[in-house]
């Protein structure tokens, strides 16, 4: 190789090496710049009476927005007035309730007085029951999909007008789950459907200044622990199994299955919720959100390794993870493997 072309290799390089990088700083600076005169702002946020709903209400009326907080309990409204300042306003909301829902955006557009919403921030928790998808009936997918998916749909269609009055944002929390569907239920079903219903939102709005981001959560412990929710669903739907479906799973099964829900959701669970909030923060006060965060190291490597990996190794860890029916004949007695 000639001096002559080495050179002109060597600049290529470089050229090729200042431009990622000045893309990367470029990046940097883009993503760091702010919205300003975030004071007196409306934000409202769904599912208020859980631990991440109930802690990004207060973050919120902290930074200084007008916090419109939605509870499914009037409980859980007096709870968060009662730690929170005068500024903050609760409202009960049934998400599986359209009447409820009409009630809730009267309510908003009165509390927003002409200025537009700034923030929507949807966060629904209606995950069980969870279990293998000959157990359920329809009215299960129905328990889940009326309030994660259709309810959180209908809700937000109703306040885009005042979205788009004000050039808002909308940011939705969907747990990182959506990315890989391998347990039986509603609670995958939703969460690929707001994936869905994100994008196509976001695509459209931009036309309008209105912005759309997801924020991709793995678990976070919550009040009550995650594994008691599911195993208590499961023990319901095992208990009004026909006795042939019954049989042909075995009671040991059930155990084993039991075992394996409650190992990942200890495993997985993060107590540190201030990463979703942060997340959050952005999404709402960047003047250029990000299309998508990771909130958690679950939902940043593990559910996002699952997605991509080739069906035939996810199904393989899956199947090392749960256990096989007794019909199956299959020998594997339990977990084998904890993630």
């Amino acid at each position: 190789m000639s001096p002559q072309n080495l050179s002109l290799s060597d600049s290529l390089h470089i050229a090729i090496l200042a431009s990622i990088l000045s893309v990367i700083i470029y990046w940097l600076i883009r993503d760091s710049h702010r919205v300003r005169n975030l004071s007196g702002k409306h934000v409202f946020v769904t599912g208020c009476d859980t631990r991440l709903g109930n802690s990004l209400a207060k973050w919120l009326d902290k930074r200084g927005f007008c916090v419109i907080a939605a509870c499914a309990t009037e409980k859980g409204g007096q709870d968060l007035r009662s730690c929170s300042s005068l500024s903050l306003k609760t409202v009960d909301l049934n998400l599986a309730d359209s009447k409820s829902i009409a009630r809730t955006v009267v309510f908003v557009t009165k509390e927003t007085a002409g200025k537009g919403l700034f923030g929507l921030v949807i966060h629904a928790e209606g995950a069980a029951p969870v279990a293998p998808t000959d157990w359920l009936r329809i009215e299960d997918f129905h328990s889940v999909l009326d309030v994660s998916l259709l309810g959180l749909i209908e809700i937000t269609l109703k306040l885009l007008p005042l979205l788009k009055k004000a050039g808002g944002r909308v940011v939705n929390l969907i747990h990182a789950k959506g990315l890989m569907a391998f347990v039986g239920g509603g609670y995958g079903l939703s969460t690929w459907g707001m994936e869905a219903f994100s994008d196509t939102l976001r695509i459209e709005m931009q036309h309008f200044g209105v912005k759309v981001s997801i924020i991709e959560h793995g678990f976070f412990k919550a009040g009550q622990v995650n594994s008691d929710v599911i195993e208590k669903h499961l023990l319901q739907l095992w208990n009004r199994l026909t006795p042939e479906t019954r049989d042909s799973y075995g009671e040991k099964y059930f155990v084993e299955y039991i075992k394996a829900q409650r190992s990942s959701v200890k495993r997985l669970c993060d107590s540190d919720i201030s990463k979703v909030i942060k997340c959050m923060e952005h999404a709402l006060i960047a003047k250029y959100p990000r299309t998508r965060y990771g909130a958690g190291w679950d939902a940043k490597f593990f559910w996002l390794f699952l997605s991509y990996a080739p069906s035939c190794l996810s199904d393989m860890l899956l199947r090392m993870k749960f256990p096989a029916p007794a019909v199956s004949g299959r020998s594997v007695p339990g977990v084998l493997i904890n993630i």
